[in-house]
């Protein structure tokens, strides 16, 4: 894994579109990505386990196997960061890739900056495996999931267990989409995975606390009709 996750990292490009895969190698390297292309899903788990890449960018409609099947296969044994890139902008697709392992899903036709700023925040994300929780920093807030503390501009700020919870939820990912169910059956349990209302409730609550601007969240982003993620990098 690289140290920057900015540079050197290397990246499996999964599409059976050449020109698609032409494009990307190319804006990649140009960013100082080590690139290695896969055109169907065989191709791409071999190259997962032999090439060892840092982050997988990956189309879900592959000739020789769903894209979806694809994220549950890696998943078995790989924790890399996995972006979907796909023509389907069906909201069903978006929650099951990201159930299934998924760490990002952006719908086709994209813009390149968008993609390298998901990439960047995935990788990011991907640290050394250890017991240590994680603190957690913006220019206002931090969140030390250790010691249970939330502070925002220094101040101590006093969250309900539920909204600890499902801060706590998010902070566990983060720049990662959590889907609305997880995050239910995560906080609330099973019974309440339709019961969204609870989500807004409590997301509210946390960008009245946390938020320098409540109407504008940049710390809790909503990904519509699909969950939530702590965007920890501006």
């Amino acid at each position: 894994m690289p140290t920057d996750a900015t540079g050197n990292a290397k990246i499996l490009i999964v599409d059976d579109e050449p020109q698609i895969r032409r494009f990307l190698k190319a804006s990649l390297n140009a960013h100082g990505y080590g690139v290695v292309e896969a055109e169907d899903a065989n191709a791409a788990i071999r190259a997962a386990t032999v090439d060892k890449p840092d982050l997988m960018v990956l189309d879900l409609g592959l000739p020789d196997m769903d894209g979806l099947d694809v994220i549950a296969r890696v998943r078995e044994w790989s924790t890399m960061p996995i972006i979907v890139l796909s023509v389907r902008s069906d909201e069903g697709d978006k929650v099951e890739a990201l159930d299934r392992g998924a760490n990002d899903y952006i719908t086709k036709p994209f813009g390149m900056a968008e993609l390298m700023a998901r990439m960047r925040a995935a990788l990011r994300q991907v640290g050394p495996a250890g017991s240590d929780e994680p603190v957690l920093k913006t220019d206002r807030v931090e969140i030390d999931l250790a010691k249970r503390l939330v502070t925002v501009e220094g101040q101590a700020v006093r969250l309900s267990r539920k909204e600890y919870d499902l801060l706590r939820a998010l902070a566990a990912h983060p720049g990662k989409v959590i889907t609305h169910q997880q995050l239910l059956r995560d906080i609330w349990g099973e019974a309440y995975v339709e019961e969204t209302q609870y989500l807004r409730v409590y997301v509210g609550q946390l960008r009245q606390k946390l938020e320098a601007d409540p109407s504008r969240p940049r710390l809790i982003v909503t990904e519509p009709g699909v969950g939530y993620r702590l965007q920890i990098a501006g």
